[in-house]
């Protein structure tokens, strides 16, 4: 199963791939990832190809400390509505408890581990992928984002106890010890960050008790994110039509699979593409055309038909009835599985 990120995740990438002497488009299209999602922050994306990009990006850099670079420029609003609940929290234990229960809604293959004893905390990252382990830029990445958002509650003044890393130490060792401001133990059982108990009793002076008791309702009513090939196509089908460029090969890039891969999944589900496409136009296009100056050819454009009048022979086969007739309050008896129901004229 392919798991996927938030785009967010490489909204400071070119700044860092310049940095380093390399053009982020280039990169980017090595990898198959379009340059658009820069754009775009909420775009799920194949966490394999955000790996295999950032492993490119430092052996052709020859930047060692590239994930660490990344972390560096980002911060809570790199993670969307997990990074506003973690902000709200009224303490640094309870703001790093939610952001271990949450982050799956922002990574699905991310997973934090948060265990107390009486004078330590250790919070061990996990990333799940077909390797044994991550690649080591990954765990750069996401541990030292994981780094970062600690000490945005506290301050800059803030430094853990220890850093343990699984992977042998690179040729600047150096360069990870004024990263994290502690001592950091390579070669070691896992990927770790160890803080004092203290630490976690640490007030948030920011946080507002009303605002996280809402983000946390909203945020549990989406943090199920899709486990089924047939929901993470509907899941990118859904956030491709919004842009306009919606195929099945522009999928299968987002999965990091091929064509040949999703349409034997999916059928193996019982659905095929056309289906979930056809579904997800159809929800989309009564919300475009409520809007009556906007041309249907744009919007035909836009989902992806050949031309207006193919629009228009689909929608009579889907709502039993012509746009004209729906704007002005026509509203068939006999609707397909799935449209919203509205009342009749």
């Amino acid at each position: 199963m392919t798991d996927l990120i938030r785009s967010a995740g490489l909204s400071c990438y070119p700044e860092v791939a310049r940095s380093v002497g390399l053009d982020p488009r280039q990169m980017m299209r090595k990898v198959r990832l379009p340059l658009a999602i820069l754009d775009s922050p909420d775009t799920p994306i194949a966490v394999s190809a955000l790996r295999r990009l950032l492993e490119i990006s430092a052996a052709e850099s020859g930047a060692e400390d590239f994930g660490l670079r990344l972390a560096e420029r980002g911060g809570l609003t790199n993670f969307g509505s997990v990074g506003l609940i973690v902000r709200e929290q009224a303490t640094v234990g309870e703001a790093i408890e939610a952001f271990s229960r949450f982050i799956h809604i922002h990574h699905d293959g991310m997973r934090l581990d948060v265990v107390r004893d009486k004078q330590t905390v250790t919070i061990t990252l996990h990333l799940r992928g077909r390797q044994p382990t991550a690649p080591r830029q990954s765990i750069d990445m996401a541990l030292g984002s994981t780094h970062r958002i600690i000490q945005s509650l506290f301050g800059s003044d803030w430094r853990p106890l220890e850093v343990h890393l699984h992977y042998p130490p690179p040729h600047d060792s150096k360069r990870y010890r004024e990263f994290f401001g502690c001592r950091v133990t390579f070669n070691a059982d896992g990927d770790s960050i160890l803080m004092s108990v203290h630490d976690m009793e640490r007030r948030i002076p920011s946080a507002h008790p009303l605002i996280a008791s809402y983000l946390r309702k909203r945020i549990e009513a989406i943090e199920n994110r899709p486990a089924s090939w047939e929901e993470k196509v509907d899941e990118v089908v859904r956030s491709l039509l919004a842009s306009g460029d919606c195929t099945v090969d522009r999928v299968a890039e987002r999965l990091a699979c091929t064509r040949r891969t999703i349409h034997r999944h999916l059928a193996a589900a019982g659905t095929s593409f056309s289906a979930i496409l056809d579904a997800q136009r159809a929800d989309l296009v009564i919300h475009l055309i409520e809007d009556p100056d906007r041309p249907l050819a744009d919007i035909a454009a836009q989902l992806g038909f050949s031309a207006q009048s193919a629009m228009a022979r689909w929608f009579r086969g889907r709502f039993g009835c012509t746009i004209t007739e729906w704007r002005r309050g026509v509203r068939p008896l006999a609707k397909p599985a799935g449209v919203p129901s509205a009342s009749a004229a």
